[in-house]
């Protein structure tokens, strides 16, 4: 509790421990997160950022050599990781990787970061599409979710945090399959965060919206070539603070929202948007 100390009848003074309560540090050391999708964009950028601040990373990806790729950058800064080859909407390969990491020990965290893109409204999306993309960002996190829950309950604690967008609580023009998939994300995240309660387990969510990363690159040199930079200028504008995210920035906020320092906040999804939900003109 803050000790309070009366200085005069109109002025009191708290002073809060540091080590207590809300004050507590975003340092992840003695944890082991694992993070999904961990081999680019922000997935990279948050499992950098854990290992920077003390965790034992494990990272997951469809793409293994780039896993390791990443997985070398943090060892080189002095993290401590390991990275698999992953496909996490394949559900008995998610079980089979799961189990080899509790195998060396207890997971405090999971980041479902891995999720894939689709640009098309609904009579351009084919069933084939559709599938896709909720075979990847919804079924992915279910699967992992599944195969961590009964880890964590065991443990008596844990987090899990799941990356969803903006764009399921707007809407944005041909993402139809996208939007669709990232409310799943979100309804999922509420779910749990309510049943799993009882458990000392939170469970949250962040909608980030633009985000600069290589995706973002990619797709603007495939739709606009020779016109990349006129239409990053127009992505980056439809942010009202007048830029993309970056990776980083939603890294520090999974820190925070995966840290002690976040011991009070369960069953929340964070925008991180440039103020694109609430200040457009």
């Amino acid at each position: 509790m803050p000790e309070i100390s009366e200085m005069s009848s109109n002025e009191i003074v708290y002073t809060i421990s540091q080590s207590t309560g809300p004050m507590k540090n975003t340092r992840l050391d003695n944890k082991t997160a694992i993070v999904t999708g961990g081999a680019s964009g922000i997935g990279r950028a948050i499992a950098k950022r854990f290992a920077a601040s003390g965790a034992r990373v494990c990272i997951f990806d469809l793409d293994g050599s780039q896993a390791q790729a990443v997985a070398h950058e943090i060892k080189i800064e002095g993290g401590s990781v390991e990275a698999l080859a992953c496909d996490v909407s394949n559900q008995a390969q998610v079980k089979t990787v799961f189990q080899q990491i509790f195998q060396r020990g207890p997971v405090h965290i999971l980041v479902n970061s891995a999720g894939i893109a689709h640009i098309g409204n609904l009579e351009s999306t084919s069933p084939e599409d559709f599938d896709r993309i909720f075979r990847v960002n919804v079924m992915g996190i279910y699967n992992c979710m599944q195969a961590c829950i009964g880890h964590l309950k065991a443990n008596g604690t844990g987090v899990i945090l799941n990356l969803a967008s903006v764009s399921a609580l707007v809407g944005l023009q041909d993402r139809f399959a996208y939007s669709t998939s990232k409310g799943a994300v979100i309804s999922m995240t509420y779910s749990v965060a309510k049943d799993y309660l009882p458990f000392n387990i939170r469970c949250n969510c962040i909608s980030p919206a633009r985000v600069h990363t290589p995706f973002v690159d990619g797709y603007l040199a495939k739709n606009y070539p020779g016109h990349e930079e006129e239409m990053f200028k127009t992505l980056s504008q439809t942010q009202p603070i007048g830029r993309m995210g970056e990776p980083d920035e939603v890294a520090s906020l999974a820190l925070f929202l995966c840290s002690d320092a976040a011991a009070f906040i369960t069953g929340v999804n964070y925008p991180i948007d440039g103020g694109f939900m609430n200040l457009r003109d």
